[in-house]
């Protein structure tokens, strides 16, 4: 009896640049995540393939050779294309590249760019009047050479009008399980990451692994009863001055120990699961009200929601949910 084969996949085009001097880290992630098969998906998964930006032979960091499946003009047909890093931040970018991205995101395509990549999408001027990040150390350079971009050195990734960037190599995979997210919702993300052994949602931003002291062990063990106690309470509506009483430390010493071994401030780490609380509650809670729903992530009202969600994320919550169930 013949063994009947997957059908197809007839989802998104990803298209992935190889180019001379290719990130392997960084082009290995794109394909793990959009173009491992996974039949258990079906039919609708992302359809992959590799796009040379110049003629060959394309030599890949660690002495690898690879060929494309197809050349620039394949970019016309893609739904997403990934930019796995850059050959070099000074390294000049080919116009033809630059216009055929600008031509993409003119037609309605999704970019997205993973750690140096992000000046990819600088010299193609799509990330001007955006916010963007890259890595930490690429940040400044980033900013200094291109004004018009609102560079976020701590955030792993961000998201303005279809263009996406993330922060350090391991970045990507953040941004790549978000894009999941926002096409296939938390539930296939989540069983994404599983088979990644990742976390499908990572907290914090990447200020935690730029250089600084590293926070000692004792005292990451002193917070884990705090976050245990904070993860019981999904709205996450502990103040500082309480939390700093639970630890037994004044504020001040608080806030500079919950800093060291979170990456961020009290507040700003509070913050931040609050919304990612009322992202989950849009992406899975169809019918509930803005009012509820802001309470119950840990806004006081609706507009204070808003308000948050809107500068964190760009987009409304009422937006937001209507672009994911779409999605």
């Amino acid at each position: 009896m013949q063994k009947l084969m997957p059908p197809e996949p007839a989802g998104p085009l990803v298209a992935v640049l190889i180019y001379d001097g290719l990130c392997t880290f960084e082009f290995g992630q794109a394909y793990e995540l959009f173009g491992l098969p996974r039949p258990e998906f079906g039919a609708n998964w992302y359809r992959y393939q590799t796009v040379a930006i110049e003629d060959g032979p394309i030599l890949a960091a660690g002495g690898l050779e690879i060929k494309a499946e197809q050349q620039l003009n394949a970019l016309e047909l893609a739904d997403i294309i990934i930019i796995p890093g850059w050959r070099g931040i000074e390294t000049p970018v080919p116009k033809d590249l630059t216009e055929a991205l600008q031509q993409a995101h003119k037609r309605g395509a999704r970019l997205a760019s993973i750690c140096s990549g992000a000046f990819v999408l600088a010299e193609a001027g799509l990330l001007n009047g955006r916010v963007a990040t890259t890595h930490w150390r690429y940040a400044d350079a980033l900013q200094a050479r291109f004004p018009a971009i609102n560079v976020k050195e701590d955030r792993l990734y961000s998201e303005t009008d279809r263009v996406f960037t993330s922060a350090g190599s391991a970045a990507g995979l953040d941004l790549a399980l978000h894009i999941i997210r926002q096409d296939y919702g938390s539930k296939v993300a989540n069983t994404v990451a599983k088979r990644l052994v990742a976390p499908p949602l990572r907290e914090g931003t990447q200020t935690q692994y730029a250089e600084q002291p590293v926070p000692d062990q004792r005292e990451s063990k002193r917070f884990a009863a705090l976050f245990e106690k904070l993860e019981k309470n999904r709205a996450y509506t502990m103040s500082v001055p309480e939390m700093a009483q639970l630890m037994g430390m004044s504020q001040r010493t608080f806030i500079r120990k919950f800093s060291k071994v979170t990456g961020l401030a009290p507040a700003e780490w509070r913050r931040s699961r609050q919304l990612e609380t009322a992202k989950h509650l849009l992406e899975t809670e169809e019918t509930l009200d803005m009012e509820n729903l802001s309470h119950l992530s840990g806004f006081g009202s609706a507009a204070t929601l808003r308000h948050h969600f809107r500068s964190k994320y760009g987009t409304t919550p009422t937006a937001y949910r209507r672009q994911f169930q779409m999605r």
